[in-house]
């Protein structure tokens, strides 16, 4: 019987998935590895991983398929793969990790930044951008271990995961255009390392030397090496295709390809897409990232710490919903439903704003979370509702930007990631945003979209776009609950609109008196 499946490795910031989709997009079997923890902060604010053990929980999860599941791996025609963006690996030309991996929450900031000639910086000044070029210098993973990692000079080879990844499986430094997110020399509207006289290499401590080469989304990377098939146990020559980063290819296996089509990811980060056939910047001067679908732009906003902020909210508060959901063989995030379920819409006047972390413009290097309204009557519950609620008015107002850009408005919304199988979460967002919301019928939509292009590189479907309408599936709809808008419409127009603004500047007072973010 001829090859028509597919696999997808979706390595996430909590855990690694390897799935097997055939041509419809239904999932033929799934094992999944957790990386516990998903980094450690030997500094605060810092985060770090052993690039090992992503490389180990990949084996693991890929493995665990042949033995769980009765699958022939002599079935599967491709593999491709997607990742968490943003995470820097340092290695040796075997691919050798010289020190633990940079992962994408880490907030460490450089402080000694490579000059830029004068040309460029009086033309950043001229353009009112210079403070955002140093925000962009300080952030650089690559600065940080220009200044502070003796090694870095002689360094070998920086990637992002996803590059080091590929490595190991094709034995070539080779990596998906769609998966360069990070601040690396990424020349976004052509999607390929920039040009040499660019400001980015004066900006950004890399050489070219050290980066991979550069493949389109559905085009071929290489074939996994006879060491990686072993290990695997896959087909030897088993094609790798590319694919893109996690979010791209989450927006992807939605089927989000319309321009009028805006797509939530409620994963650690929290983020609204939409795809774009031209290179469209929605806050100026930050990039249009490249999309899964090949030579596309996704018009991205985000929440860093997005629903991440479930997780804290479980540490911190839900030692409750832990306990029941053991008992009960569930996930504590179901039972915050209950919570939430309890609470009228707008929390009794509870407001947060979910700022955890700081961005580079909107919101900027100061921002920090905010929670106000505390009365007598609030509870653990209510703090949970507002938490949703403070994501859901924080994409709403990403989406209004991309509606001033785009200069038309956004009339359909499809969420996907972990959050989104939260039903509570769900009606929160459609009546924030005064849309129904519809999330896809298969769980894993970065898999998915990831398969989608593998499917497509190995000819199982004739084009992108074939396999998009073969594959995406519908799910659940949630539909708008007048009396619930008209309550988010007033508390998001008179009170979390102007918040920011209002507590910038004491932000940037606590940032003064504690050095923190520094």
């Amino acid at each position: 019987m001829s090859a028509r499946q597919v696999l997808a490795i979706d390595v996430g910031t909590q855990s690694v998935r390897a799935i097997i989709f055939d041509e419809a997009g239904s999932v033929v079997a799934r094992a999944q590895v957790v990386l516990a923890p998903p980094f450690t902060s030997p500094e605060p604010g810092w985060a770090e991983l052993d690039a090992g053990a992503y490389w180990n929980a990949l084996v693991t999860a890929v493995t665990q398929l042949w033995r769980t599941s009765g699958v022939d791996a002599a079935r599967v025609a491709g593999l491709a793969l997607t990742t968490q963006r943003g995470t820097v690996v340092c290695s040796d030309e075997r691919g050798t990790p010289l020190r633990p991996a940079i992962v994408w929450p880490d907030q460490r900031l450089a402080t000694q930044l490579p000059p830029l000639s004068t040309l460029w910086s009086v033309g950043f000044r001229l353009a009112g951008a210079h403070d955002l070029v140093r925000n962009l210098q300080r952030q650089a993973e690559v600065n940080w271990l220009a200044q502070h990692d003796t090694r870095f000079a002689d360094t070998e080879r920086v990637s992002l995961l996803s590059g080091w990844l590929t490595h190991r499986l094709v034995g070539e430094w080779v990596d998906a255009a769609a998966c360069q997110v990070g601040y690396l020399p990424l020349e976004y509207r052509t999607q390929q390392w920039a040009e040499p006289g660019s400001w980015r290499w004066q900006a950004l401590a890399v050489r070219a030397s050290q980066l991979p080469r550069l493949v389109k989304g559905s085009e071929l990377l290489g074939t996994i090496t006879d060491s990686a098939a072993s290990a695997l146990g896959l087909p030897r020559g088993l094609k790798m295709i590319a694919a893109a980063a996690d979010k791209a290819c989450e927006v992807l296996g939605c089927g989000a390809l319309e321009p009028d089509t805006a797509h939530c990811s409620f994963g650690t980060a929290a983020t609204i897409n939409t795809t774009q056939a031209r290179y469209v910047e929605v806050q100026r001067l930050l990039p249009a990232y490249p999309a899964a679908y090949p030579g596309a732009f996704n018009t991205e906003i985000q929440i860093e710490r997005g629903f991440w902020l479930v997780s804290w909210f479980r540490r911190e508060f839900g030692d409750a919903e832990v306990a029941r959901a053991a008992a009960l063989g569930t996930s504590p995030e179901a039972l915050f439903d209950e919570l939430m379920a309890a609470v009228p819409p707008g929390a009794m006047g509870l407001m947060l704003q979910p700022y955890w972390s700081p961005g580079l413009r909107d919101p900027g290097p100061e921002a920090k979370g905010a929670i106000i309204g505390f009365g007598g009557v609030h509870t653990r519950a209510h703090l949970y509702r507002a938490l949703i609620e403070g994501i859901a008015y924080g994409l709403r107002a990403g989406r209004e930007r991309i509606e001033r850009k785009l200069g038309r408005p956004l009339t359909r919304l499809v969420i996907s990631g972990g959050g989104s199988q939260s039903d509570g979460a769900m009606q929160v967002t459609a009546n924030v945003f005064n849309l129904a919301a519809t999330r896809p019928a298969v769980h894993d939509a970065s898999a998915l979209g990831a398969a989608m292009l593998a499917a497509t590189g190995v000819g199982v479907h004739g084009s992108v776009r074939d396999a998009v309408k073969a594959m995406s599936q519908a799910g659940a709809r949630f539909t708008p609950e007048p009396d619930a808008v008209r309550t988010y419409d007033a508390l998001y127009h008179d009170v979390y609109r102007p918040l920011y603004a209002r507590l910038a500047p004491l932000y940037r007072r606590i940032r003064a008196i504690t050095g923190y973010p520094a």
